[in-house]
Order: structure tokens, then C-alpha cells, then sequence
């Protein structure tokens, strides 16, 4: 079967991939993007929405500037896609809080931003812990198990959804090939020349970006690459819609822009089990009506639950491979935050044929010298 050639192909049309395909199309370069479709274990679905810098990359430097820089790059991402794509993206970024239910949070919560500060050295890291008295005022409602929370004014969030939509119209309206229902199926490596074959057809380039999420642990030896992810499941509740009342977000709670209220934040190891779990939900349930007992007032619309992606570590892996140079891989759980950097920093990276080596601590490779030791 002939190939239909592009200068790049994306595996993945998820978060990650569909910014890194958004950024290689404005670099100039004919970009297939093959999406597996609806069947995927699309972390992009379940997606909370936060744009969240603090306590990401504690133990890691590395990892927060990334962060940071990607937070940094959001105004004028979302400017950009709105402008191209008339979807309004309802990005606030009026900085976050981590809320404290008890002392022991607190004192926890105030030595890991301590540490994050001074892991940061020159590039600094604002953060202020802040106790209850002083937190009412900033955030309505806030009950009386609430001790206190760490604020840093990088953080925020948007619609998932809006920002996976937009990223997909702005890329094929700047002229991105996008292919859904594109599972591969096989493929072939050779430097500077891939072949992917997928239900849709088969596709050739000499860049190949995997972006599959989950799916690239699998994919990833084809092209010379190691992507050692598993899945973490996450549940969500969404409330019926209430009048605005929330300025900013929390870790684990937010109103969207339509007014729903989210909730979240669980971390579960089930393998690749999506089921919805009763105890889990009234555990987020209870943490957020003693945060904001107001809460108990509205009604559950909504659940569901989603893997995240996670590495090892935590960390995100960024890769190239050294026996085919011109694969690369992108895996992480932050796609919403880290949609900055990846359409405006490792896009152009990719296109020019070479990861930057600010990028080197993000390799697997750190798991060939854990293992080692």
C-alpha cells in the first residue's frame, strides 16, 4: 500500500499531541496528526483543568521551570487559539491555593514550598502560606476545618475540552492533516524515515512524534525509544451550575467558567480499571464540604474517571532516539499546564531536528541509571 508522505507525523491526538502537531504545523511542517478516536484511554476526556505550578517539580528544578516557563506561555497561547479559532478557552490565572485541613497539612504544605523555593535558587519561586483568618477573605464560604493553604500566583486553569477542541480547528485550519480513527497498527524505522500503518491508511515522514499517552509504552521500542508509563486513575464530580463565587482555584477544586463546580484529586493505582469507585467519591465529596460546606447544597451532576499517565517518577519524559534520530516522545500528565511548552518550546525543537539539552534531565535514560544503582 503506497504511503501518504508528510515532513512530521504525531501518534496521539490527545492534549499533548494535538499542541505539539499545533506547533509543528506553525513551524511550516506538513503534520499528520492520527488519532486513535473516542476508544483511546484519552487523558484529555477526564482532564481537571488546572494551569499549576506549585508543587510541581518539588525534588525536581528542572521540572518547575519547565512548568513555570509553560504557565509563563499560556496568555498568549490562548489569545492565539481563540483569535484562530473564535473558541473561547475561559483561562483565568489569578494564582492557586493548596488548602490545609489540619496542622500537620500546614507545617507539611510550608516545608515542601520552602524547599521548592529554595530548589529554585535564582529563578525564585513566590509563594506565601497564609492562614485561615486572612484566607476567607480571599476565597467566600470557606469553613471552619480550614486551617490554612499555600498560595503562589502562577497558577490557574481553563477548559480541557475547549483547549482540545480549539487545538485541533487551529491546526487544520492552518492546513494539519487530521486522521481519526488512526490506531497503529505497525510500523517501520530507518533514521530520518518512518512509516506508520494504521486502519486509515499508511503514513510516511522522517519526524515521528509519539504523543499516544498510555498507549506509547508499547509504541515506543518500534521507533528506538523507552516510554515506561502506567496508569493512575483519577475520579472527578461536577455539581450543577451555581452563581460565581469562586476567584480562584484550589488543588482539588474549581468553577468553571459555565459555573459548575469541580472536584477532585484522587491518585489510584487499578491498572487500567475505569470503574467509578463510591468510596473514593464521597472521600473527595467530604474534603471539599469541609473545605466550602456551601457545597453540600448543590447537587452531583456529573462523574467519571480517567488514567493519567505517569512515569516512574512522576516526571514527564521528552526523548529522542539515538539508533533512528528524527523519533521523539512526549509523555506526561500535566497536558492542560504544559500545552505552552510543548506547541512553543518542543515543537520547534522537533522541527529543527534536535531536542535542546535543557531537555536531557526528561530522558528515560534517568531510569537506565535508577535501575543501575
Amino acid at each position: 500500500m503506497s504511503a501518504r508522505a508528510f515532513d512530521a507525523i504525531v501518534v496521539g491526538g490527545g492534549l499533548v499531541g494535538a499542541a505539539i502537531a499545533h506547533g509543528l504545523r506553525g513551524q511550516g511542517l506538513d503534520t499528520a496528526l492520527l488519532d486513535e478516536g473516542d476508544i483511546a484511554f484519552r487523558a484529555s476526556r477526564g482532564n481537571f483543568g488546572l494551569v499549576w505550578v506549585q508543587s510541581k517539580g518539588l525534588g525536581a528544578p528542572w521540572y518547575q521551570r519547565w512548568t513555570r516557563n509553560s504557565a509563563a506561555a499560556w496568555p498568549d497561547l490562548a489569545q492565539d487559539l481563540t483569535g484562530r479559532t473564535g473558541i473561547e478557552l475561559a483561562l483565568q490565572q489569578p494564582g492557586g491555593i493548596a488548602l490545609c485541613l489540619s496542622e500537620a497539612e500546614f507545617e507539611d504544605r510550608a516545608r515542601r514550598m520552602e524547599q521548592m523555593r529554595a530548589e529554585a535558587g535564582n529563578f525564585g519561586f513566590d509563594f506565601r502560606m497564609i492562614r485561615a483568618p486572612e484566607l476567607r477573605d480571599m476565597l467566600p464560604g470557606l469553613g471552619p476545618s480550614v486551617v490554612g493553604g499555600s498560595f503562589t500566583p502562577y497558577d490557574g486553569h481553563v477548559s480541557p475540552l475547549a483547549l482540545l477542541q480549539s487545538l485541533h480547528r487551529a491546526f487544520t485550519e492552518a492546513g494539519g492533516a487530521y486522521i481519526p480513527n488512526a490506531k497503529v497498527t505497525g510500523g517501520t524505522a530507518a533514521p530520518n524515515d518512518f512509516r506508520v500503518e494504521t486502519a486509515a491508511g499508511v503514513f510516511a515522514a522522517p519526524r515521528i512524534v509519539l504523543a499516544a499517552g498510555l498507549g506509547n509504552a508499547a509504541l515506543a521500542p518500534v521507533f528506538g525509544l523507552n516510554a515506561p508509563v502506567r496508569p493512575q486513575k483519577g475520579q472527578v464530580l461536577v455539581t450543577e451550575r451555581a452563581r460565581t463565587i469562586l476567584p480562584m482555584p484550589t488543588t482539588s477544586i474549581r468553577q468553571t467558567g459555565e459555573g459548575s463546580i469541580m472536584l477532585g484529586e484522587s491518585q489510584e493505582e487499578a491498572g487500567f480499571d475505569l470503574s467509578q469507585q463510591p468510596p473514593v467519591m464521597a472521600a473527595i465529596a467530604q474534603r471539599a464540604v469541609r473545605s466550602f460546606p456551601w457545597i453540600a447544597e448543590l447537587n452531583i451532576v456529573r462523574a467519571w474517571s480517567a488514567l493519567r499517565v505517569m512515569a516512574p517518577d512522576g516526571l514527564p519524559i521528552y526523548d529522542q532516539s539515538d539508533r533512528f534520530p528524527g523519533a521523539f516522545t512526549a509523555n506526561c500528565h500535566s497536558g492542560v499546564t504544559l500545552a505552552g511548552a510543548h506547541a512553543r518550546v518542543l515543537a520547534p525543537m522537533i522541527a529543527a531536528g534536535a531536542l535542546d539539552p535543557v531537555l536531557d534531565p526528561f530522558s528515560a535514560r534517568r531510569f537506565d541509571v535508577q535501575n543501575a544503582a
